[in-house]
């Protein structure tokens, strides 16, 4: 009998069921008076080979993220004074959103913590099973041209068009050149109505229009962000210098 399950053992570590042979293990080794049937058995190796799966993709998800933050909406302060409800968070947390191929915009000045609100929406869609990605607007823009040289720009606008979330952070920091908004518009074009996008910045979207400069790309690209977007209009004192005066004064 110990011959036979061993053997199970090895045929499931084979076929890579590391979990299954483990639990089947700590099942040899129970005591008798923890005895269970054969039922019950057979569901704790399933249910714990589905859970350490599970946690594996999403794991997974998560580093291919690229969060620039360990960041959950769980953490967020909410705070009707700092712009942020209650109600808001919880309903972007359910990612319905998401499905519903919306897209989230987060505005506020420097430091109020934009960026963690992104991030944390990236995580959240990344436990709901999406894959997204994050990355700063100045870096996407400098690596399409960069793709756009070597002949992989239109793999690189396919890459990014495959995830069901893309964070863009620090959305119009400064100026924009001409192949930089129309890069910006393929991406979003590529997006619009078959996944979602998240947007950082420290401009308000009435300001937009005018940031973007070229009257015609800023049509394109501020309708197909803002007309189905959850805005998040952020406000107060910066996060940063607010920890950097309690390290201070600590020290």
């Amino acid at each position: 009998m110990i011959v036979i399950t061993e053997d199970t053992i090895h045929k499931l570590v084979s076929m890579k069921l590391h979990t299954m042979a483990k639990v089947l293990r700590e099942l040899l080794n129970a005591s008798p008076a923890h005895e269970l049937s054969f039922e019950e058995k057979l569901g704790m190796l399933v249910d714990r080979e589905w859970l350490d799966r599970d946690n594996r993709r999403l794991a997974r998800r998560i580093k291919d993220a690229k969060l620039p933050l360990n960041a959950s909406l769980e953490d967020v302060v909410c705070d009707p004074g700092r712009g942020l409800e209650k109600t808001a968070v919880r309903t972007l947390a359910t990612c319905a959103w998401v499905r519903a191929k919306q897209n989230a915009i987060v505005v506020g000045a420097t430091g109020v913590g934009k960026t963690f609100v992104g991030a944390a929406l990236a995580q959240a869609a990344c436990r709901q099973g999406f894959r997204a990605l994050c990355t700063r607007v100045p870096r996407l823009v400098h690596d399409l041209a960069l793709a756009r040289a070597d002949g992989t720009y239109r793999n690189e606008l396919q890459r990014l068009a495959r995830f069901d979330v893309l964070v863009l952070d620090d959305f119009l920091i400064g100026p924009i050149k001409d192949s930089e908004r129309r890069d910006l518009l393929e991406v979003i074009e590529d997006r619009y109505d078959r996944s979602s996008t998240v947007i950082t910045s420290q401009l308000p979207t009435k300001s937009w229009h005018e940031a973007l400069s070229d009257p015609t790309i800023a049509d394109a690209i501020c309708d197909r962000l803002v007309h189905n977007a959850h805005v998040l209009a952020l406000r107060g004192p910066s996060m940063r210098k607010k920890k950097g005066i309690g390290s201070e004064t600590t020290t």
